[in-house]
């Protein structure tokens, strides 16, 4: 598979690296916990096999970065870059059947509540709309996911839509429809450049 066509993102206290099949042993020990997976679609494995973050990203990962319709980063201490603490990832395929959202993301438990999926988001953000040159960004989520809520919340994106889907941690579950067009975002980064 040819290498990745996009590059490591910084954020001050974060490494965003090009996800690879190297991360496969991180991953399948950090994401198989409930409070990371129970929000996700549940075409996600659960429970988790030994081998089913090796086939993610052989399978699915790698070939869609490939062809160009998504980026998926391991996100990483910059202070301690070998350690893996999660997975930011953008979307953008066209032949999808039903495109509902354009980013997904998980952090560790250890490493939640203390800003930094806020940077990761950040980060592939700008890449989103100042490298790739998309007009809009989406995103779904359970209601009862607080803080992905409030990512969206704290980064300016607004809510558009709610409806009920299935979730792993079960069928008919409240969502919600956030979106964000790039001159939305380039206003909220003007709001927000460090004084």
């Amino acid at each position: 598979m040819p290498a990745t066509p996009f590059p490591a993102l910084f954020t001050p206290r974060l490494r965003l690296e090009p996800l690879t099949l190297a991360d496969a042993p991180a991953i399948q020990v950090l994401f198989p916990q409930w409070e990371i997976v129970r929000f996700l679609a549940p075409r996600v494995p659960w429970p988790y096999g030994p081998d089913d973050a090796e086939k993610f990203i052989r399978d699915v990962a790698l070939p869609a970065m490939a062809r160009g319709v998504a980026w998926h980063w391991s996100i990483r201490p910059r202070s301690g870059p070998d350690a893996l603490m999660g997975v930011i990832s953008l979307m953008d395929d066209p032949s999808a059947a039903a495109p509902r959202e354009n980013r997904g993301f998980w952090l560790a438990p250890q490493w939640q509540r203390q800003g930094l999926m806020t940077e990761a988001v950040e980060a592939v953000n700008d890449y989103w709309f100042l490298t790739l040159g998309r007009p809009v960004i989406r995103t779904e989520k359970a209601v009862d996911n607080a803080g992905s809520v409030a990512i969206s919340r704290r980064m300016g994106m607004r809510l558009t839509g709610t409806h009920r889907r299935d979730f792993l941690c079960g069928r008919d579950i409240p969502a919600q429809k956030w979106e964000m067009t790039r001159a939305e975002w380039l206003a909220w980064k003007a709001r927000n450049r460090p004084a």
